[in-house]
């Protein structure tokens, strides 16, 4: 392996290493763990939905309305102030509350948050996953009615009708005025039907300027409660300017210059989307995302707070109308593709080629895989079997670059005492691109591979923590493989480790380990003074992974172990079957014996040009 080559693995190494760091885990994931027992009672969404009493409400009354599929909820609360209805289908259980005509919490059915499909493994029991509760959301318009502000998330609406799959709210405002706010679930779908009518008002909205208020704090679902609360943002499509989005790592707003198609509320698997049959006005709209300080409640159970002043295209009549598609469900790239919105944006593959890899060649071919019917651990092998056959011909080419440069490293060290003077260091460079271009060897032909390979290493680096499918689902000894496999727990938070100890870590760190041994002898020492020894610092990097990984998705880790064991048997099995250095040696010294016989080339262009900067460089050192 050539110092080219090598330098190539460094920046790789380098990419790998800042991008974990960012990733590393906070205290927090101790505090949760300390915390467990509180969490139990929070995350028990059966008990959070009941929990009215802390918000200071009332019980004087409880009203109790039943229908076949859609009903009223028993709840603690006054019948002047706020009912909570329900609505459900096959994908959600929807809660409204009259107080305001508002969603006020969702539950996807088919999921569960990771405390429950911990605690229920063995029971079998579900429990449908909370995305928020009351409380924690919403969407509500504000406006002006005869000069005076009104805000409808503190009017209480009357439900006018209710059906086994939509509910319609009503507030009169004033004498032949009335807002109104109709819902509708379809029987199989993650999509909820929003309308919203203005009747009577065609005085009242004048210049855009009704703005609908959205807002929403998710609640904590999965295991890595850092890394969830890390790449949760609000995403949106311009109608002009495509996909954007806010930062991910820090408080965050924009106020829009373009109309929005849809606005996206995204965490690491679940997102909110609501798109409106017209879009959102540029004028006046804006999006912010704000993060928790360590003294507030809310830091310990839920994600960030989503906000979002969306200005309503309505058009001024005595009957305005508008409505929208809402969408609560998991962020599966099939799901999310399948409306044909451009949803599936929302999906952190990387950028430019990463992304276009990770769509149209790796999770295709994964999901080809699991229709197999595959456990999720065997689809993650074989997938890492075909990319490494892939690029089996570049690690080839690699290989033989280093070889052929190993070879030439007599004759370099040579050049290098020969031309041991800064002055001679054109002459030095001009003689070694003789000996390359006789012997067929070049430094650039081991450096070359690495780079055409690398997008395919980034990319998969950015698809597994991505990867919807690989949340829940165990291999081995990993239960959830979308978070750390741990096989044993410290009890305490160990500066930098953590505190557990993740088994495919170990093996990842471990493989590597051997791959950098076994490729020792290709690697060179430092030829001129001053320059780090590649050797000291490719060894150090395996136990640097020990610190990076430990808390990463456990699918990840265990990609990158089967990833590097292949990468040893195929470089093994190159060396013993492929290459024979003898007779590629033989074949160098032939090839420089031809090219010796048929007398100098020509001078290239570019070899005129470096003897012209070589005179040049000595007139002038002469003259010093």
């Amino acid at each position: 392996m050539d110092k080219n080559t090598i330098v190539g693995l460094v920046l790789i190494g380098v990419i790998l290493s800042v991008f974990t760091i960012f990733n590393q885990p906070s205290a927090e994931e101790l505090k949760e763990k300390q915390r467990l027992e509180q969490e139990k009672a929070k995350a028990d969404s059966n008990l959070e939905a009941d929990n009215n009493v802390a918000r200071g409400v009332e019980k004087d009354t409880t009203i109790k309305v039943e229908t076949a599929t859609a009903h009223i909820v028993e709840k603690d609360v006054p019948a002047a102030k706020s009912q909570i209805i329900s609505l459900e289908n096959n994908k959600l259980i929807i809660d409204f509350d009259t107080k305001g005509g508002k969603i006020a919490s969702v539950r996807l059915k088919e999921y569960q948050t990771y405390y429950n499909y911990d605690k229920n493994s063995k029971t079998q029991k579900h429990t449908p996953l909370l995305l928020f509760d009351k409380g924690d959301a919403s969407n509500a318009l504000v406006f002006k009615i005869a000069g005076k502000q009104i805000n409808t998330d503190d009017l209480v609406f009357v439900v006018d009708k209710n059906t086994s799959n939509s509910i319609r709210f009503t507030y009169e405002p004033a004498k032949g005025k009335s807002i109104v706010f109709e819902y509708t679930l379809p029987k199989d779908n993650y999509n909820i039907s929003y309308g919203i009518s203005l009747k009577g008002m065609k005085n009242d909205i004048q210049n855009k300027n009704v703005n609908l208020e959205w807002k929403t704090a998710f609640k904590k679902t999965e295991r890595l409660f850092s890394e969830q609360r890390r790449i949760s943002t609000i995403c949106f499509q311009n109608k002009k300017d495509g996909f954007d989005y806010l930062s991910e790592m820090s408080d965050d707003e924009e106020t829009t210059e373009d109309d929005i198609n849809w606005v996206a509320y995204k965490q690491s698997y679940f997102s909110s989307i609501l798109k409106p049959s017209s879009s959102f006005r540029s004028s006046g709209s804006k999006m912010e995302v704000v993060t928790y300080k360590e003294s507030e409640k809310k830091n310990n159970t839920h994600l960030k707070d989503f906000n979002s002043t969306l200005v309503l295209d309505l058009q001024a009549s005595d009957d305005a109308t508008m409505n929208f598609n809402w969408f609560f469900g998991p962020n599966d790239y099939e799901v999310l593709k399948s409306y044909g919105e451009g949803y599936d944006d929302i999906l952190n593959y990387g950028w430019g080629l990463f992304r276009w890899i990770n769509i149209y060649a790796v999770q295709p071919l994964f999901n080809f895989l699991l229709e197999m019917g595959l456990a999720i651990g065997i689809a993650i092998l074989l997938l890492t079997m075909i990319l490494k056959l892939v690029l089996m011909p570049i690690q080839w080419k690699m290989y033989v670059s280093s070889a052929k440069m190993k070879i030439l490293k007599p004759e370099i060290d040579e050049l290098n005492a020969k031309y041991s003077e800064k002055a001679d260091a054109m002459k030095k460079q001009t003689e070694m691109m003789g000996l390359y271009r006789e012997s067929g060897a070049s430094p650039l032909a081991g450096c070359l591979p690495m780079l055409i390979q690398m997008p395919i290493l980034l990319a998969v680096f950015r698809f597994f923590p991505t990867a919807f499918e690989l949340r829940q689902k165990s291999f081995l000894w990993a239960d959830d493989l979308s978070s750390y496999d741990s096989i044993y727990n410290f009890g305490t938070y160990i500066w930098p480790y953590g505190d557990h100890v993740s088994l495919f870590t170990l093996l990842m760190a471990g493989t590597t380990l051997i791959y950098t041994y076994v490729n020792s002898g290709q690697m060179q020492t430092p030829q001129q003074p001053g320059m780090p020894n590649m050797k000291v610092i490719m060894y150090i990097f395996p136990f640097m992974m020990i610190f990076f990984f430990n808390n990463y998705a456990s699918g990840l880790s265990y990609y990158y172990f089967i990833s590097t064991l292949f990468s040893i048997l195929i470089m093994l099995a190159i060396k013993k079957f492929f290459v024979d250095e003898a007779k590629l040696k033989a074949k160098m010294q032939a090839k420089k014996a031809t090219v010796t016989s048929k007398g100098p080339k020509p001078k290239s262009k570019f070899q005129e040009r470096l003897e012209a900067m070589q005179k040049a460089q000595q007139e002038k050192m002469k003259k010093k």
